[in-house]
């Protein structure tokens, strides 16, 4: 029998009973940062105060309220489903991209890589300057803040599109975070100290600046030279060929790397 540490009342309380609460608690609170300030935060919260009506309904008496309840009870689930299905995708890939998940499962191709990868081949054939920002692990709620929401599956004919000189929303970055390209048009902190590289246009600047304050890898094609660079950890590897760029990708993100006989 489990270990029973106190009791409230006559209920027993055992470590395992701790450890369910603070894995509760914690799959709560990460569930609030990764939904706080869109949309389905609010329709969460309607759905919490339906939940919280339907349990203080019985002790309430409120008869009405409580039939109504009761009798929608079997299409809750298929409505959460309904309403939160961009978001709970968006989680399932998440979890299936950490870095716990990577070291057991070793994912030996990603739609994502090969469409960055064919996306940053084609601008740079057609002279396009572009700067394309993969987010891991560290959050980038302040850099998604000043650019424009897209929310789109990531596809080369897209990151081309968004890169094209008549675009609007050319300038600045795009920031793909969980197989989505989040947003477009997006400011990065510039870094004031580029060491020997003095030369360093603002692009660089940018993805140098970014690369220093989170764990995102930042692609940057040069319109002037059209070379491939990738900056992370506040370090670049530049004039990157097609072999290396996605082996340089496929390791950032915890894939195998494909080798050619």
């Amino acid at each position: 029998m489990p270990l029973t540490l106190f009791k409230i009342g006559f209920i027993p309380v055992t470590v395992m009973d701790i450890l369910d609460i603070f894995i509760i608690a914690y799959i709560l609170l990460r569930l609030y940062y990764y939904l706080r300030g869109s949309r389905a935060a609010q329709m969460l919260v309607g759905l919490m105060i339906i939940l919280i009506l339907s349990v203080l309904a019985p002790f309430l008496q409120l008869r009405g309220i409580s039939w109504i309840l009761q009798n929608l009870r079997t299409v809750w689930l298929v409505a959460f489903v309904i309403l939160f299905q961009p978001e709970l995708r968006r989680i399932l890939i998440s979890v299936g991209q950490s870095r716990v998940i990577s070291y057991f499962i070793k994912v030996s191709g990603n739609k994502m890589i090969d469409e960055v990868i064919s996306a940053t081949l084609q601008l740079r054939e057609r002279g396009y300057g572009a700067l394309i920002v993969m987010g891991r692990e560290t959050g980038l709620r302040n850099v998604l803040e000043t650019g424009v929401r897209i929310q789109a599956e990531v596809s080369a004919p897209l990151i081309v599109s968004v890169f094209n000189p008549r675009s609007p929303l050319h300038d600045g970055a795009i920031v793909i975070q969980n197989d989505l390209i989040v947003a477009a048009k997006c400011i990065l902190p510039l870094v004031e100290d580029t060491g020997t590289f003095t030369s360093f246009g603002t692009r660089h600047r940018a993805a140098l600046g970014l690369s220093e304050e989170s764990d995102a890898i930042i692609i940057v094609i040069s319109e002037e030279t059209g070379r491939i660079s990738l900056a992370e950890a506040g370090e670049f590897r530049f004039n990157l060929s097609e072999e290396t760029l996605r082996r340089d990708l496929q390791q950032a993100f915890g894939q195998a790397v494909e080798r050619k006989e």
